[in-house]
C-alpha cells in the first residue's frame, strides 16, 4: 500500500526542539509517511551540539523517534509504511537538508 501523497505533521505543543520542525516537515514529504506528530518534551543532563533524531522502538504502525538537541529532548511518533531502516533513511536525508 504505497501512498504517493505527503504525510501530514501534526503540531500540537507549544513548545519543541529547537530546529526540530523543519526537519519534520521536510521528513512528512517522503513518500510512505502517513503522520508524524511530535509528543512529550523534556531535559535531559547530556549536551546535544547538533540536533538529533533517532529511532527507539517500534510502535503499532510505525515508530517512536527520540530527537534531541542541547540538553532538550523530545519524542516524535512517526506512522509509515516504510521499514526502520528506510526510514533511518528518510531522517539522515531530513537532517541533511537545510
Amino acid at each position: 500500500m504505497a501512498h504517493s501523497s505527503k504525510g501530514r505533521l501534526v503540531l500540537t505543543h507549544s513548545t519543541y526542539v529547537q530546529g526540530l520542525i523543519p526537519v519534520l516537515r521536510r521528513l512528512a514529504d517522503c513518500n510512505g509517511i502517513q503522520t508524524i506528530t511530535p509528543a512529550a518534551i523534556g531535559p535531559v543532563r547530556g549536551n546535544a551540539p547538533q540536533l538529533r533524531l533517532k529511532i527507539s522502538v517500534p510502535i503499532r504502525g510505525g515508530f517512536k523517534a527520540i530527537a534531541r538537541k542541547g540538553k532538550t529532548v523530545q519524542e516524535v511518533f512517526v506512522l509509515t509504511s516504510l521499514s526502520q531502516a528506510e526510514l533511518e533513511c528518510a531522517i539522515a536525508q531530513a537532517l541533511k537538508q537545510k
